[in-house]
């Protein structure tokens, strides 16, 4: 006969995988997730343009909840020109929306999101009008945490924002733009899908367009992403 110790031992296991399988079903209320697979976020913007400041304002709020589930990117509208000898591209706003786009996305590739959102929102508090000069950048990268003089960043976009792997950066950043379809800043791409325009005003914005709103879709595409099958 089984002693009254094996019983009790059989019937906790046989409890604990009960639950397991009833978690993995989902009967329970806690979402299983085996992975961490970051939801891409996507957003094409221009750094002098003022649909972009706003629309970065409104993610700075949902990265403070969300940002853990993100992997957010810029990616810049422009004109491929390869005349242009500095850039290969025009920008909307002048050579110095192209020099500020370049130090966004050198500091995006040189730091973790943390610091170069930290960098894009202290240019964005400057002004438009000061975005690309290379006093903000430094200024910026101290508020960030980093010294621009020092940093492979700066190297990267140049004294004057003219850097060639700077350059470069901008050039592919214009190419991706053209092939996701990005015409207006700022549009919003969030694991692929488009889910909305700021441009004078919100527009195609089918989930919403406040911070919450975004939060409700990154949390629902996190889910999708990593719930276990």
């Amino acid at each position: 006969m089984l002693s009254l110790l094996s019983i009790s031992l059989y019937l906790v296991a046989f409890a604990q995988v009960a639950l397991l399988r009833s978690v993995q079903r989902g009967s329970s209320s806690q979402t299983v997730f085996v992975n961490d697979v970051k939801v891409p976020v996507v957003l094409g913007v221009m750094s002098r343009c003022p649909d972009a400041l706003l629309c970065e304002s409104v993610w700075d709020h949902v990265l403070q909840r969300v940002g853990d589930k993100v992997n957010i990117s810029l990616s810049f509208i422009a004109r491929l020109n390869p005349s242009d000898e500095a850039y290969g591209v025009t920008c909307m706003h002048g050579v110095e929306e192209c020099a500020g786009n370049v130090h966004e996305l050198c500091v995006a590739k040189y730091h973790p999101t943390s610091e170069w959102w930290s960098f894009l929102e202290c240019e964005n508090y400057q002004g438009s009008d000061k975005v690309g000069l290379p006093e903000t950048a430094a200024k910026c990268a101290e508020a960030a945490g980093f010294d621009w003089e020092n940093d492979k960043a700066h190297q990267c976009a140049g004294d004057n924002g003219q850097g060639l792997e700077g350059a470069q950066l901008l050039r592919e950043s214009v190419g991706t733009s053209l092939e996701l379809g990005i015409k207006k800043s700022c549009t919003i791409i969030i694991n692929g899908k488009q889910v909305c325009i700021h441009d004078g005003t919100w527009y195609e914005c089918e989930g919403g367009h406040t911070p919450a709103d975004f939060i409700r879709q990154i949390n629902e595409e996190y889910e999708h992403l990593n719930r276990a099958d």
